[in-house]
Order: C-alpha cells, then sequence, then structure tokens
C-alpha cells in the first residue's frame, strides 16, 4: 500500500504515520510539508492521499482541485484543523472522500480511513447537524413537502414525517439501501448485505438520488446519515 500525508507540521506527518501503520505491514509512505512537495509527489499509483488544506502555497482548496484533476482515481481524505461545516461540504462537494478535523483522536482517523480504503465516504458527525442547503433541503421543490422539510431538521415529529415521505416514494428495498448508505457502506458490502448484485444497487442508488434530490454519493451520505440522526433525536 503507497499512502500520500501532506501536512506542514512534522510532528502531525509522524503521527499520521504511526497510527497508519497499523492497517498492514509494509506501507510505503510519501510525505509532503507544501503544496509543491504534493504535487511533486503525487502519482496514480497511491491507494490513498491525506492532505491539509492548510499548508504553504495553498490557495484556499485551489490544490485539492488540482490533485483531483491530475489524479481523480486516487482516493482523497482531507485532514485539517478546520471545524467549519461549510468548508466540509466544500472539500466534499470537490470529490474527496472524508474529512477528518485533527481534534478527532487517531483511532476515529484509522476508523474513517479504513472505511474510505472500502470504498466508502467519512463524514464528520458535527456536520449532520448543518444540513447542505439542496440537499435535504432541496426536497423541498417537490410539491407539497415544505413543512415537513422545516419540521425535519429540527427532530421531533417533523423528522419522522420527512422520513414517512421518503418512504412513500421508496420501495421496501430502497430504504434498506438507504439505511446501509447512510452507515458510509461502499456498493459491495450493501450488496452482500442485501443479497442482491452491485448493479442492483446502483439502481436502487439512482432512485435513492432522485428522493433525496442530491447529485452525487457524497451528497446522498450527507442527506441519509442527517435524516437517520433526526429520526434518533
Amino acid at each position: 500500500m503507497k499512502i500520500l500525508i501532506a501536512d506542514d507540521h512534522r510532528l502531525v506527518i509522524e503521527a499520521v504515520k504511526a497510527k497508519l501503520s497499523e492497517l498492514e505491514p509494509g506501507i510505503e509512505f510519501v510525505l509532503a510539508m507544501s503544496v509543491d512537495e504534493l504535487l511533486a509527489g503525487a502519482t496514480d499509483d497511491l491507494d490513498l492521499a491525506l492532505i491539509d488544506l492548510n499548508m504553504p502555497g495553498a490557495d484556499g482548496q485551489a490544490h485539492i482541485d488540482e490533485i483531483r484533476q491530475r489524479h481523480p482515481a486516487v482516493p482523497v481524505i482531507v485532514l485539517s484543523g478546520y471545524e467549519d461545516p461549510a468548508i466540509m461540504r466544500s472539500a466534499l462537494e470537490r470529490g474527496v472522500l472524508g474529512f477528518i478535523p485533527k481534534a478527532y483522536s487517531p483511532d476515529v482517523m484509522l476508523s474513517a480511513v479504513r472505511l474510505v480504503l472500502a470504498g466508502g465516504v467519512y463524514v464528520p458527525p458535527m456536520m449532520l447537524t448543518a444540513v447542505p442547503p439542496g440537499i435535504v433541503a432541496g426536497m423541498a421543490q417537490q410539491p407539497g413537502t415544505e413543512s415537513l422539510v422545516r419540521g425535519g431538521a429540527a427532530g421531533g415529529g417533523g423528522s419522522g414525517q420527512t422520513l414517512e415521505h421518503l418512504r412513500s416514494v421508496l420501495t421496501e428495498r430502497q430504504v434498506e439501501v438507504l439505511q446501509l448508505l447512510s452507515q458510509g457502506k461502499p456498493n459491495k458490502l450493501i450488496g452482500r448485505s442485501l443479497g442482491i448484485s452491485e448493479g442492483t444497487v446502483k439502481i436502487h442508488l439512482a432512485a435513492i438520488f432522485r428522493a433525496l434530490n442530491v447529485r452525487n454519493r457524497t451528497e446522498a451520505v450527507v442527506a441519509a446519515q442527517a435524516l437517520t440522526e433526526a429520526q434518533q433525536a
């Protein structure tokens, strides 16, 4: 396995290396402490890239965009000191597969990395309390759902009505897929859990995306987890 770690603090890099070494023996690490080193060290054969947002040479999240454009097949996780849900959402919308605040424990980081390596998406729990505009709220574009969505974000009876609306437009199987999606499980594990093929999972996901009014899997994960949290509140 080959993993790139980009951060401008040597102590952070060494701590992340030490924890990720638990994934398997013999991991090859590529280290970068600036955007120039990141762009020079990134290659298509990386299994994963963990990238800080605030490092020398960074201009907002432009270096994330550059890596995604140059190496679209490489899974990218943002490892950052920022805990602003808007920044998290912006990163996820760029196609990164996870956002891990540096305040989180090393074990949480390791679990998040394992999830991404398995094909899932890691969304920080704190982001679930700030549902992105156009995701769950986008359901308000459907006739007659405005009051349901406004109540849903606050939990309680409103959240139940929102989930009830979803169940009215999704089949029982699609609801099961949605529940597994909310756990961040990749298509292969969803199919295995339900005894269906990956192709069938993708068909169900297309219907779920339409019902949630989302554009991609990352937005669907955020929306599904937000609805699950609201139901449990």
